[in-house]
C-alpha cells in the first residue's frame, strides 16, 4: 500500500491563541472557527464554489470579513479545510457505526449505514466533494486516498482471518467504496426520502458479500 498524501498545503488550521487547550479563550476561537466552516459548507453546498465569496461566507457564519483571516487564508483555503473537515466527520461516522461489529461482513453493513446517515444529514458531503475535482484535486485525492488508506488494513485484516476471500485488498477497498458513493447518489441525494429503502440496502449487502467471498453455512447463507 501507498503511504497516504499529507494534506493539502492550502489548507490551514486555527491561529495559535495562546494558553491551554483549554482555555476559554481558544475555546472561543474554536467555536468560531467551527461557525465559518459550517457556514462555508452551507454555501458551497447552495451555490458552488465559483458563485460563493468570503462576504457570503462570513455573513452566514454571522462574523466580521476580517475574523475570517485570522482562521484561513483565502476562499480556497477555507474550501479545502471544508473537504478535510468532511473526510473527517464522515470517517468518525462510519467507524463509530461499525464499532460494535464482530465480523467484517457486519462491519461494511453498519459502516455503510452510518455512512448513509451521515450523507443524509450533511448532502454537502456530495456536493462538495464534487467540486474538488475542478476546484483543487490535491483535496479530491486526498479525500479518497485518505478513507481508502484507513480501510485497507481492516480488509488485509479480515483475509488474513479467513473471514473473507483473499484479494487485492486495495482494488476491493475502492470497489466497495464505489459502491456507498453510487448507492448513496441514487437513493439518498436523488431520492425525495433522502434514505436508502431497506430492500435496497439488503440488496447491497447481497452484492458486497459476494465481492467478499463471505464463507457460506450448508443452507446457504452468508456466515
Amino acid at each position: 500500500m501507498s503511504e497516504t498524501p499529507s494534506a493539502p498545503t492550502g489548507a490551514v488550521g486555527p491561529p495559535d491563541l495562546g494558553g491551554a487547550a483549554t482555555s476559554p479563550r481558544r475555546a472561543k476561537g474554536e467555536r468560531t472557527r467551527r461557525k465559518i466552516l459550517d457556514a462555508a459548507e452551507q454555501v458551497f453546498a447552495a451555490v458552488g464554489y465559483h458563485d460563493a465569496s468570503i462576504v457570503k461566507i462570513t455573513e452566514a457564519a454571522d462574523v466580521a470579513q476580517g475574523t475570517f483571516y485570522l482562521y484561513f487564508q483565502s476562499k480556497l483555503g477555507v474550501f479545502e479545510e471544508v473537504v478535510a473537515d468532511l473526510n473527517q466527520r464522515v470517517r468518525h461516522a462510519m467507524s463509530e457505526a461499525s464499532r460494535s461489529a464482530t465480523n467484517r461482513l457486519e462491519a461494511e453493513r453498519l459502516g455503510f449505514a452510518g455512512f448513509f446517515r451521515f450523507t443524509a444529514e450533511h448532502p454537502a458531503l456530495y456536493r462538495v466533494i464534487r467540486q474538488a475535482e475542478f476546484v483543487s484535486p490535491r483535496a479530491l485525492r486526498h479525500h479518497y486516498e485518505t478513507i481508502i488508506g484507513n480501510y485497507v488494513p481492516y480488509l488485509r485484516e479480515a483475509m488474513a482471518a479467513g473471514e473473507i476471500a483473499p484479494t487485492d485488498p486495495m482494488v476491493l477497498a475502492w470497489s466497495l467504496a464505489a459502491i456507498g458513493e453510487m448507492i448513496g447518489l441514487r437513493w439518498i441525494l436523488w431520492n425525495e426520502e433522502h434514505e436508502v429503502p431497506p430492500a435496497v440496502f439488503d440488496q447491497m449487502m447481497v452484492v458486497i458479500s459476494r465481492m467478499l467471498g463471505v464463507p457460506r453455512d450448508p443452507d446457504g447463507r452468508s456466515a
